[in-house]
């Protein structure tokens, strides 16, 4: 009988997705459901000096090979404070303060900025996922302890990839975004039948007052977009974080924005408004990302104030472009004080977390069981007031 080989693994912490030809990190992203972590989306966060040490962004990732060939990744950052996250975990920094532990740095499984589900390791079609999964854990279990890192936390995690957590003892720690779902539509006039008569009035009001204006919105997607309306976007995406001071969330550079237009604009849509009497130059614009049959909507901003104008870009044209092209789930990005209004039900997410200082370790995992219970309840009384029809 001929003896099976046991598989040789290599482990290694890299610096930068740079450090791994775009062909062998693809192969394990682009299979994923979400676009964001595929190469040039990371590359460009780091390359742009959006995700980087000095930002408290500093890339870690572990890399593990079988011989030469590249089968699984894991994109980790070291975090020096809790921004760009949109998982609120300063009341943990808080009590870790109380307790003279230190929290920072702790070591981060996100792509940075994005608070859209669909984090987990990259792992390459034909591998046993959860005897990798562990592999990868254990040598992150390592890399903490050697580095004084508080604790392992991801988030927005893929639902599909939640189970192999909870299989080694992550903690989770349950959240919610807001998603709209196709349920079959064939026009924007089948969404508006989903509401109730007064919310349905509501929605035409605003797109008409976007039509008073004298705009008309467009959507440019892929190789249409022209390379202007990049670092445009960036304009209004920096005006839009000002206008919000110190919570304004300006993480990204102008950088981060040009450089999609090379390598990353085959998975942009736009949807821009422009005067009538200038179709060229957009006085308002969202950013989105899509693949396969999602939407993702990240940025917007306008150079002026326009009524209704960010329900229209932000949330109804993305809508009306998505149900024309095939989209069955559109994201629309973080908040949710307007979103829930326009058919989009508060919808549960999970980061998973582990500890690695024992009083953190005894004390938050009892907590947030607690929380999920409330966290539930709180989803089930958003939805329990949504403006939709009443069913016969």
């Amino acid at each position: 009988m001929k003896r099976r080989d046991t598989p040789q693994y290599s482990i290694a912490w890299i610096e930068g997705v740079a450090n791994v030809p775009k062909s062998e990190w693809d192969a394990l992203a682009q299979p994923l459901e979400t676009p964001f972590f595929e190469w040039d989306w990371l590359h460009d966060l780091e390359a742009s000096g959006s995700a980087t040490a000095r930002a408290g962004w500093l890339p870690c990732h572990l890399i593990v090979r079988r011989d030469r060939d590249l089968v699984a990744a894991a994109p980790l950052y070291l975090k020096s404070h809790s921004y760009g996250e949109f998982v609120f975990d300063h009341q943990f920094a808080d009590l870790a303060y109380r307790l003279g532990v230190e929290y920072y740095p702790k070591l981060l499984g996100m792509s940075p900025f994005t608070p859209a589900e669909g984090y987990r390791f990259l792992i390459a079609e034909g591998e046993d996922e959860a005897e990798m999964t562990g592999i990868m854990v254990k040598a992150i279990d390592s890399f903490c302890d050697r580095n004084n890192v508080s604790g392992c936390h991801f988030l927005y995690v893929d639902p599909a990839w939640q189970p192999i957590l909870e299989q080694q003892q992550f903690v989770k720690w349950l959240h919610h975004s807001y998603i709209w779902q196709n349920q079959g539509f064939q026009s924007f006039d089948d969404y508006l039948k989903i509401f109730n008569a007064n919310q349905r009035r509501n929605i035409k009001r605003e797109r008409k007052a976007v039509t008073k204006a004298e705009l008309q919105v467009k959507p440019v997607a892929g190789e249409d977009i022209p390379k202007s309306f990049f670092p445009q976007m960036y304009r209004f995406y920096a005006n839009t974080c000002d206008k919000f001071g110190w919570w304004g969330s300006k993480y990204l550079t102008k950088q981060f924005f040009e450089q999609l237009y090379h390598n990353y604009r085959h998975r942009v849509v736009f949807l821009a408004a422009f005067d009538e009497s200038d179709d060229r130059h957009p006085c308002g614009m969202s950013f989105c990302l899509t693949k396969g049959d999602r939407l993702y909507g990240r940025y917007w901003g306008s150079d002026r104030e326009i009524d209704c104008l960010h329900f229209d870009v932000c949330y109804y044209s993305p809508i009306e472009w998505g149900i024309a092209n095939g989209i069955q789930t559109f994201d629309p990005g973080a908040g949710g004080r307007h979103k829930k209004r326009r058919g989009f039900p508060a919808t549960p997410n999970y980061s998973y977390h582990r500890f690695y200082n024992p009083q953190l370790h005894k004390i938050l995992p009892p907590y947030l069981h607690k929380v999920n219970e409330m966290e539930q309840q709180q989803i089930e009384a958003i939805n329990s007031e949504l403006p939709f029809a009443k069913k016969d």
